[in-house]
């Protein structure tokens, strides 16, 4: 490439919060400026166009979007012709829109979860224009598909199954940023993993909010476990993990297709958020203590050596200690691998942020800490089973911790640190575990 070509190149730099649904849309977002000419760059200053891929699940990540905005004023101001661009689940809101335009008056371009698509359009008119562009759609309409990506892996990917979600939780605002629930075609899905494997990819992950809804609004039904069973016999792809599911539609049809998909990983994520049924049934789960439960035996009675993953919510409006000590019995009794625990955090828009007997944030604190008391041990019990035990490690990277080593995935989704080099990248390799921690596992490369 001459020099004057180089020089037209512009940077992009993307900074994404959020859920693995936003890590993909970036790399969509990625595949689509490269795909213009743009080049990646790790550096804000450096950019051309900077984008905020946003969250509004908790306050703590909105926060930072607004922080950072901020800080790049100063950027702006120093280089004019830089574009800046907030979109994701922040930008649906129509308040938060409000105080960008008012606050953030150097943001330049403003759009949502639904027009991705539109990146291209929105980046010239930004630069014919000096007012702020604002292009943010309620609703996405088809599933608009083909669009490029640039995977953060060449050996692992996200597949979206879905978008969008129909459970309307009452303390969560993925049902107005995201929209209805709305199914891809098996065929799209399944010509999507077949352009990956012959890539080289070995893992794919399916992405939705609720995968085990898969389907339901397809004109020709196809379950979630079905689709299981079609990716499943796509050549060259090795492990098939999922996420999330939601135990109001986890069927039997769907353990048993995790049983005997020889691809499909041990592991399930299955948030049951709390363990009492009054709070449950404040929180619009659709589902009871006594219901979760029961699914959590029947998946270990099919698959014993599964490692189960959860979410759980402290301190949901209302929730008193004895509603607490349900919670805590659902950890004694499943005796979940890992699980993301959070305190509940109060979402403008969402019926829980209305609701009387908000719990003080002292009483709060004072549960959680009680409740990662009872999860570590249990977490460090079974990992502890692991020691001297040969499991298969899917290389990810080079540890962020010791250069010397490298760090990758098992089966059931636990992280593994082994001395290796970067030539294992990419690769499943056996590995026996000699030191088994709460966390994560050490071990040794078995040749």
């Amino acid at each position: 490439m001459n020099k004057a070509n180089n020089l037209q190149k512009r940077k992009y730099y993307i900074e994404t919060w959020g859920c693995q649904m936003n890590e993909h849309d970036s790399e969509k977002m990625s595949g689509i400026l490269e795909s213009i000419g743009y080049i990646e760059t790790n550096t804000p200053k450096d950019a051309d166009l900077i984008i905020f891929n946003t969250c509004l699940v908790r306050k703590n990540a909105e926060l930072k979007v607004y922080g950072n905005l901020g800080h790049l004023k100063t950027l702006k101001n120093k280089k004019p012709e830089m574009l800046i661009a907030v979109c994701g689940c922040m930008t649906q809101k129509k308040e938060i829109r409000d105080l960008i335009k008012e606050k953030y008056s150097h943001v330049d371009i403003v759009f949502g979860t639904h027009n991705i698509h539109k990146l291209p359009e929105l980046i010239a008119n930004a630069r014919q224009n000096s007012r702020m562009i604002i292009d943010v759609w309620e609703d996405s309409g088809n599933i608009i598909e083909g669009l490029p990506a640039k995977r953060k892996y060449g050996f692992k990917a996200f597949v979206n199954v879905m978008h969008g979600c129909n459970n309307f939780c009452t303390y969560c605002i993925v049902p107005y940023t995201r929209g209805r629930e709305k199914s891809r075609l098996p065929e799209d899905i399944l010509r999507e993993i077949n352009e990956l494997s012959a890539q080289g990819c070995k893992e794919v992950t399916l992405l939705g909010q609720n995968v085990n809804s898969y389907g339901k609004n397809l004109d020709k039904k196809v379950s979630f476990a079905q689709l299981l069973r079609m990716v499943n016999e796509v050549k060259g792809i090795e492990r098939i993990r999922f996420t999330t599911s939601h135990p109001k539609d986890l069927s039997d049809e769907l353990i048993l297709a995790i049983k005997e998909c020889d691809k499909v990983c041990e592991h399930i994520h299955l948030p049951f958020q709390a363990g009492s049924n009054k709070i449950l049934k404040a929180m619009n789960r659709k589902y009871s203590k006594e219901h979760y439960l029961n699914l959590i035996e029947k998946i270990k009675n099919e698959i014993p050596n599964i490692a189960i993953t959860t979410d759980i919510i402290v301190g949901f409006p209302g929730e008193t200690e004895e509603d607490f000590e349900e919670t805590l019995d659902v950890v004694r009794k499943v005796k979940f691998d890992s699980a993301f625990t959070f305190l509940y955090s109060i979402r403008k828009g969402t019926p829980a942020a209305k609701m009387e007997n908000q719990v003080p944030e002292d009483i709060k604190h004072k549960r959680f800490k009680r409740l990662l008391d009872t999860i570590y041990p249990i977490s460090l019990e079974i990992n502890q089973k692991l020691k001297n035990k040969v499991v298969e490690v899917l290389v990810e990277e080079i540890s962020k911790t010791d250069k010397t080593k490298v760090t990758g995935r098992t089966r059931t989704n636990k992280v593994v640190h082994f001395s290796g080099d970067k030539n294992l990248i990419g690769k499943l390799v056996k590995v026996r575990i000699t030191n088994p921690k709460t966390w994560t596992l050490e071990g040794e490369l078995i040749d």
